[in-house]
């Protein structure tokens, strides 16, 4: 499409601008004028130091170009639309839209305020006996809605030769029998002997394939021995103990969710004295007050 003789101009300069730009780009990191001008829009100017972060070390002069291009543009046709929507939009909603930038302006300062006095004061050590009476107190809103296991399993690879005495030692799991698969674990493909830790149903599902969603209840029961077989070789396991649906969660279990619980009320009750805090300051020094209407 054929330009216009005003567009053909604007272009031109536009051309003959990035190339300066570029020129000096090369002497940028030497050149202390970072408030040279780039572009105008009405009374709003676009400055080098605005662009250069965008152009990087070893761009070619073309690729710099259309970096240079593109910004410009986009600034210019920002600056430009937001000069017409100015012009044009209704009183009403430049109002509407005025406060809703004042209204977010002052959040984001406030939020960031307060995580900062928050991330400055606040403490963060959660103690066992808090998260006990935590526990105790709150149980009831703690049921699972996932099956637990506490597990010990070993993949052994199909032609692994003393399987039975694996067997033995992972059933009768005395701290002999401990040191000793320890000793020889380098063999298997995968082991687990911290069978102290409560895990989802589904992960031991997923480390055990001959394990499905059909078969699983019939092996993950407490107390339960089982030995399953694939094309990857036999998988050993023994269940110490299960948790159902809906049965209350282990304190073990949701430690750190507690925790979290307990962090998130302290941060809610410092903001909430804090702001208590600052209003009564302010009331004292005479920089708030309310004014009662006279009826």
């Amino acid at each position: 499409m054929l330009l216009k003789n005003k567009d053909r101009v604007l272009f031109l300069a536009l051309h003959t601008l990035i190339v300066m730009f570029l020129v000096s780009c090369d002497r940028y990191v030497k050149d202390d004028n970072e408030d040279a001008k780039v572009a105008r829009v009405g009374e709003k100017f676009l400055y080098k130091k605005d662009i250069a972060p965008f152009l990087f070390v070893g761009a070619s002069k073309q690729d710099s170009a259309t970096i240079v291009m593109n910004y410009v543009n986009n600034w210019a046709s920002k600056q430009l639309l937001l000069e017409k929507a100015k012009i044009n939009l209704p009183e009403n909603k430049l109002r509407e839209f005025n406060d809703l930038v004042a209204d977010y302006k002052t959040d984001l300062y406030t939020r960031a305020y307060k995580e900062a006095l928050v991330e400055q004061t606040s403490d963060t050590l959660v103690t066992k006996a808090q998260m006990s009476q935590f526990y105790e107190t709150e149980k009831e809103n703690f049921r699972l809605k996932e099956r637990l296991v506490k597990i010990r399993f070993a993949h052994l690879p199909k032609q692994f030769l003393d399987k039975k005495e694996v067997i033995k030692r992972m059933k009768r799991f005395n701290e002999d029998d401990l040191k000793f698969l320890d000793s020889i674990g380098v063999q298997f493909k995968k082991l687990n002997f911290n069978d102290s830790i409560w895990v989802s149903a589904q992960r031991v599902i997923d480390e055990i394939p001959p394990l499905t969603i059909k078969n699983n209840k019939k092996y993950l029961k407490k107390s339960q021995f089982f030995e399953l077989k694939d094309a990857l070789g036999v998988y050993l396991g023994k269940v110490v103990d299960v948790r159902k649906i809906n049965e209350v969660a282990p304190l073990s279990f949701i430690k750190p969710t507690i925790k979290q619980v307990l962090l998130n009320r302290r941060k809610l009750e410092y903001l909430r004295r804090l702001e208590t805090e600052i209003i009564d300051e302010a009331i004292k020094e005479n920089k708030f007050e309310v004014f009662t209407q006279n009826e």
